[in-house]
């Protein structure tokens, strides 16, 4: 039986899990593991980092829900670029599509393939940072090429590839590294509970502000600093909506 096609000729062979899919493990990525540090770097006071990770788990929620009413009443491929063109104009969409694509996905997906490789080079010292493949001085400056870089560019290269092959060997991949992704959470907070012996004293002082000696921003930009790194841990939400027009039921 044929896949049902969209206005535009694309198949709509997504279904929830590969939507799910696509949020889910987009969204729990290497953000997760680096944004606490980064956070506790600007304020060290336990409650109001739980407290700006619940925050910013609240106003994810709220511009989810208000995405996914966009993806179902414009089931088009585009995501935010549909939704700026249909409510302002073709002119708000195409500066929105081009600096996506120049700088804010692009940025990302680097930011994101460079974290693979920092971590794999911990399993593989060969591939870190620190192995240097050359080095080149031009006017003062030297540039070199790290095998870590080298291995971010062949990830994002492999990744492409397989996406370019069709749909459903992208969310084939997709599935298996989001399940694999939710498993290993899941190990890893049981093993917290069961193996090391926690203490509600690290809670402690719960909501006094306690900012780093080093520190010269006042707190409440230390706050907003801070949530910016959570915000960056939580983005992603609205990748589905970039796929809307692949999926069977928007």
């Amino acid at each position: 039986m044929a896949e049902p096609e969209s206005k535009s000729g694309m198949a709509r062979r997504l279904g929830v899990l590969d939507a799910s899919s696509i949020v889910i493990g987009s969204m729990i990525g290497s953000g997760i593991f680096i944004a606490p540090s980064l956070m506790a770097g600007f304020i060290q006071t336990p409650g109001l980092l739980v407290l700006l990770w619940v925050t910013g788990g609240i106003l994810t929620v709220c511009a989810a829900l208000s995405m996914g009413e966009l993806a179902a009443a414009f089931p088009r491929a585009g995501g935010q670029y549909v939704f700026l063109k249909e409510a302002y104009s073709p002119l708000w969409g195409f500066l929105f599509g081009w600096t996506f694509f120049l700088v804010v996905q692009s940025g990302f997906i680097a930011a994101v393939a460079i974290a693979f490789a920092k971590y794999l080079g911990v399993f593989f010292p060969f591939l870190g940072e620190d192995t240097k493949l050359f080095s080149l001085a031009l006017a003062g400056k030297t540039f070199s090429l790290s095998t870590a870089q080298v291995a971010s560019i062949l990830c994002i290269a492999l990744l492409t590839v397989i996406n370019i092959r069709g749909v459903r060997s992208g969310a084939v991949l997709q599935n298996i590294f989001t399940i694999a992704k939710v498993a290993a959470m899941l190990l890893l907070i049981g093993a917290a509970f069961l193996f090391f012996k926690g203490s509600f004293k690290n809670f402690t002082p719960l909501l006094k502000p306690v900012l780093p000696v080093a520190s010269t921003l006042p707190l409440f930009a230390a706050l907003a600093v801070a949530m910016s790194k959570a915000m960056f841990a939580y983005d992603s939400w609205n990748s589905v909506a970039f796929v809307a027009e692949e999926v069977r039921d928007p």
